[in-house]
Formats: structure tokens, sequence, C-alpha cells
């Protein structure tokens, strides 16, 4: 049996997670919502709910990691008993895995175009108008879609060919820098914009008046909603790097790390947004048209907009690239387990297999566009995003709490004494009474609420 691979570093382990939960939905959806739902009051409530729920279920899914050193199609059935059922979910997880991807290397590719198009300066004099008919024409074009989304796949698989430490952990530390940086010198420039202060009022100033419209208990369900979706548990995507972790420090530590520099991204893209959102006297919008209609019409309107709009979607296409990265190698290194085969071979055939299966999503906005599966105006990206976010993720946390609570499963003892190993937060046995009966019920209220 060939030695399990294992993180050159701990800061590669802590960025490579990260850069898993840090995605599009931190800069799209993340500061919209906080302005919407009282500002500061919403992020203490979403730092609380971050503690209370993402990172205990994190800290199982590496825990289940750590302790079988398998990907998450064969983790389960290393831990659990004779003639039990739980590695059921690791197929289950291998398919929520492949579902997520299939429709983020197309969104991947958009941040690519754009890139690109901003570089060599194609935005230079547009009007608002003309800057909304970007989008639209980028979404009409089959081969536009098509070819950015496979070049998203090649450059995924190919870190991942080369590795865990020389591909796959070197990269994307590299890429996480750039991230951190990035964002930092974003969040910089936006505040010295003039008016942008005002935008981060309207951010970040707790307006008791607006949650007394909204309603307290609607403002804490979306800060619940938020803190359970932002780490991207429950299929397994987190489990794998888990499996690659030596046992030097406890894993409620690293989770709390991890859960910690995703918020931080969360916040600080706000302080991007709102600043020049507001500087420029834009409503800032959220989801696709934030990212491809509102900011590049605040970029083209600002001095040095070619420049500041570059580096925003490179940091854009790191944040999303880094997610490809990450759930490309626990795809992969499902791949080599189930078919016993090499990395370079389990490459091939998954860059043919997501390619492929991207290709629905990609012309789901053109040739494909009359197929509108959750009603008029939906796209089949629509379908793949509520399949893996309303049903698979917290259906998945939901089995990876159980699995490791439940005398049934492998049991919180064995969990806490995996979580234990090393030097840092421990797991107390008071906790025992708080994951088993109370984190169940607020996991399926999270999923019933979602549904409906």
């Amino acid at each position: 049996m060939k030695e399990r691979e294992q993180f050159k570093s701990r800061i590669g382990f802590i960025l490579l997670s990260a850069g898993c939960a840090i995605g599009i939905g931190n800069v799209w959806r993340f500061p919209y919502v906080v302005g919407e739902n009282g500002g500061g009051i919403f992020v203490l409530f979403y730092l609380f709910f971050l503690l209370l729920i993402g990172v205990p279920i994190l800290s199982m899914e590496f825990s289940v990691g750590r302790a079988s050193k398998k990907s998450v199609v064969k983790s389960f059935q290393a831990l659990e008993k004779t003639n039990q059922k739980w590695h059921l979910h690791g197929y289950m997880s291998l398919v929520g895995n492949i579902c997520l991807m299939i429709f983020y290397t197309t969104v991947s590719g958009w941040m690519l175009k754009y890139f690109y198009n901003f570089l060599t300066g194609q935005f230079n004099g547009l009007t608002t108008a003309d800057v909304q008919n970007v989008f639209s024409q980028v979404l009409a074009s089959p081969s536009t879609n098509v070819f950015w989304m496979i070049i998203v796949v090649a450059i995924g698989m190919f870190v991942c060919s080369k590795g865990l430490q020389n591909g796959v952990e070197r990269i994307t530390k590299v890429m996480m820098t750039g991230l951190l940086g990035l964002i930092v010198l974003l969040a910089i420039h936006g505040l010295l914009l003039d008016g942008g202060m005002a935008g981060v009022k309207f951010y970040l100033y707790p307006d008791f008046q607006k949650i007394s419209e909204i309603g307290l208990m609607k403002v804490i369900v979306s800060a619940m909603n938020q803190a359970f979706f932002t780490l991207s548990i429950g299929i397994g995507s987190m489990a794998i790097f888990g499996s690659y972790l030596n046992k030097d420090q406890t894993l409620l530590k690293e989770a709390t790390n991890v859960a910690m520099l995703d918020t931080f991204v969360a916040v600080v893209a706000g302080l991007i947004i709102f600043p020049a959102c507001f500087s420029f006297g834009i409503n800032p919008d959220s989801g696709p048209s934030l990212i491809f209609i509102t900011l590049p019409n605040v970029f083209v309107s600002m001095t040095g907009g070619q420049i500041w709009g570059a580096l925003f979607f490179l940091f854009m296409s790191f944040a999303s690239l880094s997610t490809v990265i990450a759930v490309f190698e626990n795809i992969i290194a499902c791949t080599m387990e189930l078919l016993n085969i090499e990395r370079k071979k389990a490459v091939i055939i998954n860059f043919v297999l997501i390619t492929l299966l991207s290709l629905p999503c990609a012309l789901g906005f053109n040739v494909l566009s009359n197929i509108q599966p959750l009603g008029a105006g939906t796209t089949i990206l629509d379908l793949e995003d509520f399949i893996v976010s309303q049903l698979l993720l917290p259906l998945g946390s939901l089995v990876y709490l159980l699995f490791c609570t439940s005398k049934y499963g492998w049991g919180f003892e064995n969990y806490q004494k995996e979580a234990n190993i090393g030097q840092g937060m421990k797991v107390p046995h008071w906790m025992k009474f708080y994951v088993t009966i109370i984190l169940p019920i607020v996991v399926i209220f999270v999923f019933v609420n979602g549904i409906i």
C-alpha cells in the first residue's frame, strides 16, 4: 500500500482548507446579506452561529478524514462497525463534489474572462448599458462559456496532477497569499474613495431600525444560514484535507482557524464593495449582477479603473480557482482509491468527466436556455446549485454529525479522542449533549428552512 501523502506545512493545510471554503459566495452574497440585515448586529450573530454550528461540524469532517487516512468515499468504511451502511454517504459525497464542480467551473470561467477583459482594456470607455451588454453577450455565447469553462477545468486538473505537496499545496499557498494581499489592497483603496465611509456605515454600523422592520428572528435565521453554508461542510470537501494532516494540532483549533480566515475574507470583501458603490452612487446588488454588472460599472467610472478592475477579478479568480483545485483534489483522491489507479490516470479520467458534465451548465444560458427546471427564468445552474446548497450540504452535515456522535456510528468518544490529539483547543466532554441533541435539531431546522 502506497504511503498516504501529507501536507508539507501546517500553513499549507490552513490555506488550502480556507481556499476550499472561500468562494464566490463570500463576495457576492455575504456583504449584501450583512447590509440588508442590520449591519454589525448581523455580523455578531453570524460569528456566534459560526462557532456554534460551523466549527464543530468542520472539526468532525477533519476528524473522520484524519482518523481514516482515506478520501470521503472510503473514510466511513474505515471507521464504521461491521455491517453498517454509513459508507454509502461516501458515494453521495463524491456525487456532491462533482455536482458542485459542474456549475462552479462555468462561473469561475466568467471570472477569468472578466479578468482578461479588464487586463486588456476591453472595458475602457464603456457606458452603463454597454457593461450590462457585455455580461449578456457572455451568457448568450456557447463558445465563450465552454472555452473558459474548459480553461478552468484544465488549470485545476493540471495543478492536481503535480501531487499534493508540489501541486495542490504549493499553488494554493501562492494563490491564497495573493488573494489575501489583493483583498486588503482593494479594501484600503475602497475606504479612501470620496464618500466611501458612507458605504462602511451602511455595511457595518448597527441599524436597529432596519432590524425592527425586518424582524429580529429573520436576522437570526439569515445569520444561521450564512454561518452554516459558508464552510462548505457536508460533502467531504474538507475531510480529504484531514486525511493528509499530521497529529500535531487539535482539530477544533484548526477548524476555528479555517473559519476565521473564511470570515475575514467575507467581511473585508464588503469593504471593497460598499465604499465603491456608495462613492459612485450605485446601489449594491447581490449575486452575479453585483460582480458582473454593478462593480464593472464602478471600475469603469473610477480613475485607474482598468487596473482596479483587473485586480478585483484576479482576486475573484483566485477565490474561485482555490475552491476548484481543492474540490478537484477530493474527486481525484476518491477516483484513485475506488479504481486503485495512479494520480495521472485519475486526472485524465476526471478531466474528461468534469468537462462533459459541465457542458449543460455552460450551455444552459444559450443553447439549453429553454430548460428551466425550477420554474420560469431559472437555469440548469440554479438546479445544480439547489441540489448542492439546499440538499446535499445540510443532509451531509447531518450524516457527519450523527456519525461522530451516535453510538450507532463512530461515536462521540472516538471523535473526541481524534479531535483532541495535538496542541490547542480540546473538545470538552460537556459538548457531548450539545452536539448529540441540540446541534442535529439546528441542522434539520436549517435544512427545512432552506427547502421552504
